[in-house]
């Protein structure tokens, strides 16, 4: 693998044009097809054989599916990648290809909610221990490293956006032997590049900024051919977690755009929060852009939260919104909020919230690409209702 060289040439690759796709198109075609038919035995025998690679079964290999991996390989400087049918997807195979029962894992606070679910559910049932550390402390990552077979990140942090010193915690899982994994899909491939940093696989939830229109479920990992062959040999085949073609054109079409959408997030966010930092009744914003960004984060995105103050009318000030709106997930064009209070009474999934860092009193915004000066009027008028 090697370094990316500049945020330009990552531009350039998204944005280019390909070598010519088929009858001429500008946009690859999809190839919307579940099986691939053989000229003749021997062609076929071959393909069994390993001898050569070509497409028999789009739960294997999509020739669609596949350019969008070559994308991201590209984008983020990797040797391959392998796109999933979820983030969740590409999270489980990350982390349950290279466990087992019996093994110990790393994980630092804070993670994104589902993946803090599958660690404490699936993984525990398998005999798989999980330490948490605050990811900002390398001192404690050291300690809690020696025996793990693998170390989970995420820099930012959900929630909290604690942004992390990734080349040091990198190393320090490369000096114990564990392999490491962390979730960009904050960053992008355009802000972050991890596997430059030292770490060993990148996950991002492609439904959020590689999507970038709130139209996909997807997942996509990226590494070393070795480690993506392990993925592509064991889980993609048998768990069954296949990217759809439609759903990969989709995405290609979203790196089109991944340039100039993610530098309209940061400027809108970073001023927004900004701003939120001066009203009186926020007691503390956590955007990773307020404070000198760690090694080998480039930019921010738009997704960020912030806490009230005690006595401001959390409910009052989200039904105010109307350019904002009530809803989860984030990527896509449009802003929307969640209020901290009402992910804690999921009784679906009692108690854990407070693992994540949540506090009841906070909102995490992601801001969209309606303009900033539009969505500062609409979170001015919601704070003004909030302290009726």
């Amino acid at each position: 693998m090697t370094a990316f060289p500049d945020p330009i040439d990552a531009a350039r690759l998204a944005l280019a044009h390909d070598e010519t796709h088929a009858f001429s198109a500008v946009v690859p075609p999809i190839a919307q097809t579940s099986l691939f038919t053989f000229e003749s035995y021997e062609e076929m025998l071959a393909a069994y054989r390993g001898e050569i690679t070509r497409p028999t079964y789009s739960r294997g290999l999509n020739p669609t599916v596949r350019f969008f991996e070559e994308k991201i390989a590209a984008l983020e400087g990797a040797e391959d990648a392998l796109g999933f049918a979820s983030g969740m997807a590409a999270i489980s195979a990350a982390t349950l290809s290279f466990l087992a029962p019996g093994d110990r894992m790393v994980a630092v606070r804070n993670v994104y909610p589902d993946a803090f679910r599958l660690f404490g559910t699936l993984l525990l049932r398998m005999g798989i221990k999980v330490s948490y550390v605050d990811g900002r402390d390398p001192a404690a990552v050291a300690a809690a490293l020696p025996g793990a077979r693998l170390l989970y990140l995420e820099s930012p942090t959900s929630w909290q956006m604690e942004a992390l010193d990734v080349p040091a915690l990198a190393a320090l899982a490369k000096a114990e032997g564990a392999l490491s994994v962390i979730d960009n899909s904050w960053a992008t491939p355009l802000f972050q590049n991890p596997l430059a940093l030292g770490v060993d696989l990148v996950v991002h939830s492609a439904s959020k900024y590689i999507s970038g229109h709130s139209d996909v479920v997807a997942g996509v990992t990226a590494g070393s051919k070795a480690l993506i062959d392990r993925l592509r040999g064991e889980m993609y085949p048998y768990v069954g977690g296949r990217l759809a073609p439609f759903d990969a054109w989709l995405l290609v079409r979203g790196l089109r755009t991944l340039p100039l959408r993610m530098a309209a997030h940061q400027a809108s966010a970073l001023e927004i929060a900004r701003r939120l930092a001066a009203r009186p009744e926020v007691a503390v914003v956590n955007h990773p852009g307020l404070a000198p960004l760690p090694p080998g984060l480039r930019g921010t995105s738009g997704l960020f939260s912030f806490e009230f103050h005690p006595g401001v009318d959390v409910r009052a000030f989200c039904n105010a919104l109307r350019l904002f709106k009530l809803g989860v997930s984030w990527g896509g064009h449009e802003s929307l909020v969640v209020p901290g209070a009402v992910v804690l009474e999921q009784k679906a999934r009692p108690n854990s919230a407070h693992e994540f860092g949540i506090s009841p009193r906070s909102v995490r915004l992601h801001v969209g690409l309606e303009g900033t000066e539009a969505l500062w009027s609409d979170l001015d008028a919601a704070l003004a209702a909030a302290n009726v």
